[in-house]
């Protein structure tokens, strides 16, 4: 049988204090991570190096987006993995009315588990058994795009260019090289940046990209 990992104090004081995240949605958080917990023994979700650190490196990670853009209802998260941060801010909306997440996964055997997840909390979202080039053209009432450890900046932005050239915001959630990656991009696209510092890793941040423009070289 798997191994429990139940939220540390520290982990709560986070959840509840911070985020505001209820007890009942802790519940269903506590659901998803059992489910993950269980399925990474037969299927690579996420490293083992950061299982024992879930509550803080996964779904604590990923709940900080939700209060970039708070009142937006219709989301994408692209190359979503075994969820993060799509699926956590699936649950984290399942009430809220209008909201949904769609979830773009190539992967089948990671599909099914976001299904299961899904059935099993509640979440406001839909999974997508697709490459993300094969969805460019779907989604278009999309708000915000998110993606994390997905790709450099540069191959994001041209992955979701359809999305953040038709008013979308990009949220990009990337390690302490994301000063490196935006120099790359420069001279090869033009957008507004806002630069959120990560509440949860030193160095790390949220990077908020909208009005995305390709140019011409």
């Amino acid at each position: 049988m798997a191994k429990r990992i139940i939220p540390a104090r520290s982990d709560l004081q986070l959840l509840q204090s911070e985020f505001h995240v209820s007890r009942e949605t802790i519940e269903l958080l506590q659901i998803y991570v059992d489910l993950l917990v269980e399925w990474q023994r037969k299927t690579n979700l996420v490293s083992n190096n950061t299982i024992d650190e879930i509550w803080m490196r996964h779904i604590c990670d990923s709940i900080q987006c939700h209060s970039i853009f708070p009142n937006k209802r219709h989301w994408l998260d692209i190359g979503t993995g075994a969820g993060f941060p799509g699926l956590v801010l699936s649950i984290l909306s399942r009430n809220e009315p209008g909201y949904v997440m769609n979830l773009v996964e190539s992967n089948n055997k990671k599909c099914a588990f976001l299904r299961k997840v899904i059935r099993e909390t509640g979440a406001a979202a839909t999974v997508n058994a697709n490459r993300i080039e094969s969805v460019t053209k779907q989604f278009q009432d999309t708000q915000v795009v998110t993606a994390r450890a997905v790709s450099s900046l540069d191959n994001l932005l041209l992955m979701t260019q359809s999305w953040l050239n038709s008013g979308a915001a990009g949220l990009f959630l990337k390690g302490r090289d994301y000063s490196q990656e935006l120099q790359k991009c420069r001279g090869s696209w033009e957008f507004d940046l806002l630069v959120h510092h990560s509440r949860i890793e030193e160095n790390s941040v949220l990077l908020e990209i909208q009005n995305l423009k390709k140019l011409e070289i």
